[in-house]
């Protein structure tokens, strides 16, 4: 079932944001100057996130409402914390409009409560510039009064800087990423075609590429692509399913890498191994779209 549009008006922070994001980065190509990091700390205090919409959007996602009673899931931080984290970027000089989801680190220390205000804080910790991209790491901590940095998270950004050096000869092609054969699966899920415009009207990402076909392949894509902040959601509720018996406190921490665009729709699963490794993937063995470790609490 379709996300009903009204939630899509529920969104203009996060739209207006993505909208000066895009043009304070269109006519740049770097910062004449390396930004000095860590950045200095941007704060804000956002009302509590309407009930029906988390329900909604937990659903979409693939949890249960009823495992997030009185308490708002960890990982639609960017629904409430990209107004300010965009502010944080739109200075740096780097151009924007190119910014590719390169992953993110989200650490679980307390529960989000649903009807307190959500104390957001904002910095760039870090700026990976090697002159052919640059790596901008943003730390994102979210909490209320009472406990201030319930949860944490490290959004990385990769910008593509300039063309590939061939001087030295073609290089040899990296592998592909892949699920580890001795994967197991936890759950397999058939993703719609309209999943990318559903999470948008969600979290506010109207980023084109994600609903838009035409776009979509003007941007080099066969069709549309799920959002990465969709992909580790969905993987997050299928550890929550399959292996915290419905618990989202037991996670400690899950650092995940979007290793290649999940093209919609599609058939995939969420993989496993011992060690604490997760995947998001077509089979054992087979591509892989999203890459990434977790730990539980009380694991040493």
């Amino acid at each position: 079932m379709a996300v009903p549009l009204r939630y899509a008006f529920e969104q203009g922070p996060m739209i207006a944001a993505l909208g000066r994001v895009a043009l304070s980065g269109l006519r740049k190509t770097k910062p004449a100057k390396a930004p000095v990091t860590p950045g200095p700390w941007l704060e804000d205090r956002v009302a509590p996130r309407p009930e029906d919409l988390v329900r909604a959007y937990i659903r979409h996602v693939g949890g249960d409402p009823g495992w997030y009673r009185g308490r708002v899931p960890p990982h639609l931080f960017p629904q409430w914390s990209f107004p300010l984290g965009g502010r944080a970027l739109e200075g740096l000089g780097y151009p924007l409009a190119k910014v590719i989801n390169g992953g993110c680190r989200i650490e679980n220390r307390a529960p989000l409560p649903s009807d307190e205000p959500l104390d957001v804080r904002v910095r760039i910790e870090s700026i990976d510039d090697d002159g052919q991209r640059a790596i901008i790491t943003q730390r994102i901590v979210t909490g209320t009064a009472r406990v201030p940095d319930a949860t944490t998270a490290y959004l990385r950004a990769f910008i593509p800087l300039a063309p590939k050096d061939k001087k030295d000869g073609a290089k040899p092609a990296k592998a592909r990423p892949s699920v580890p054969a001795d994967a197991h699966e936890l759950s397999f899920m058939r993703i719609r075609d309209d999943a990318g415009l559903d999470f948008a009207k969600l979290t506010g990402d109207f980023n084109p590429i994600h609903w838009s076909a035409t776009y979509a392949r003007a941007s080099g894509f066969k069709t549309v692509i799920l959002h990465g902040f969709s992909t580790l959601a969905r993987a997050i509720e299928g550890l929550n399913r399959s292996r915290f018996s419905g618990d989202p406190m037991q996670l400690a921490f899950i650092d995940a890498r979007f290793s290649r665009p999940l093209v919609l729709p599609a058939r995939v699963g969420i993989y496993v191994t011992n060690d604490g490794g997760v995947w998001v993937g077509d089979a054992p063995g087979g591509g892989a779209y999203l890459e990434g470790r977790f730990e539980t609490k009380g694991q040493p």
